[in-house]
């Protein structure tokens, strides 16, 4: 019998074991590392010299950060309920479709998630360039300082409201639709049944997707760094924490400093989403 179990457990440890591999290797030990440069600092004369948390004292008290912290933080307060709110709307009319076309809808929802960031920022890139881009004739800079945010608010929401909508979809897949006719004969609507059954019925996965989006906005970063050369002076070299940390790294190699500032970002993060699953904790029925 002990046997057994030991062949059980063994088995189960091979199948995480690639995984486990993988985390340690790429994951847990480069986390090791940064944080360990962290605690350091680059002289001219001493080289390294070990500084404790003077790094992370500088970044608390770094203007530029708590500045690029000030706007993601703004970014996701308007972000993150519209893309929501647009995913969810999308799962709803696409949950109450009954044709053919539904299907069509769906994929064509999650096309732009399946673009690589990269390719859909170039492509945003084109279509907000003020010379040769097809909106050229409306007189309008997308890429100023006043409408930058929005403009990359509207990439980031086109390459991930289709993601989510697919996560709330899923989610409406699985109430029983015996609940749906019965509100029916009771004479509810197609509209109260969407706010008033649906959507509470599928609370934990808004929930979860309303995570990740804010998990993913305070780390805003590939979107501002392609879009920076159509206007430097409106998307600056510290318009995020991460574009401030790679520049901080990787054109002023500032290893030590960019270590700190990635680390309290991460701080950030984990509080901020903390806070949030505290909130919501009782309607969502998440722990």
């Amino acid at each position: 019998m002990k046997r057994s179990r030991w062949r059980e457990a063994a088995t189960g440890w091979l199948f995480v074991l690639p995984f486990a591999v993988l985390l340690v290797a790429f994951l847990l030990l480069p986390m090791a590392y940064a944080f360990k440069i962290s605690l350091y600092r680059s002289t001219l004369i001493g080289g390294e010299v070990f500084a404790l948390f003077d790094n992370y004292q500088q970044a608390i008290n770094d203007p530029l950060v708590r500045e690029g912290v000030v706007r993601v933080l703004i970014f996701g307060l308007v972000q993150t309920p519209v893309m929501i709110g647009i995913a969810l709307l999308a799962a709803l009319l696409i949950d109450a479709a009954t044709s053919r076309f539904s299907r069509i809808f769906r994929l064509a929802a999650f096309v732009p998630y399946a673009v690589p960031v990269v390719i859909g920022t170039l492509m945003w890139g084109f279509l907000y360039s003020d010379s040769i881009g097809p909106f050229s004739g409306l007189g309008i800079d997308f890429v100023n300082s006043d409408t930058v945010l929005a403009s990359l608010g509207n990439i980031v929401t086109w390459q991930w409201a289709g993601y989510n909508m697919i996560v709330l979809y899923a989610a409406l897949q699985g109430l029983p639709r015996e609940i749906y006719e019965s509100a029916r004969i009771d004479g509810a609507g197609e509209v109260q049944i969407a706010l008033r059954i649906k959507t509470p019925m599928i609370a934990s996965a808004l929930v979860l997707a309303t995570l990740f989006t804010i998990m993913g906005t305070l780390q805003f970063f590939t979107e501002p760094l392609i879009l920076q050369p159509l206007n430097p002076g409106a998307i600056t070299q510290h318009y995020t924490p991460n574009v401030y940390a790679y520049n901080q790294a990787f054109s002023f190699q500032q290893y030590n400093y960019s270590a700190a500032i990635s680390f309290l970002l991460g701080a950030v993060v984990f509080i901020g989403s903390y806070i949030f699953l505290f909130a919501t904790r009782k309607r969502s029925a998440l722990k």
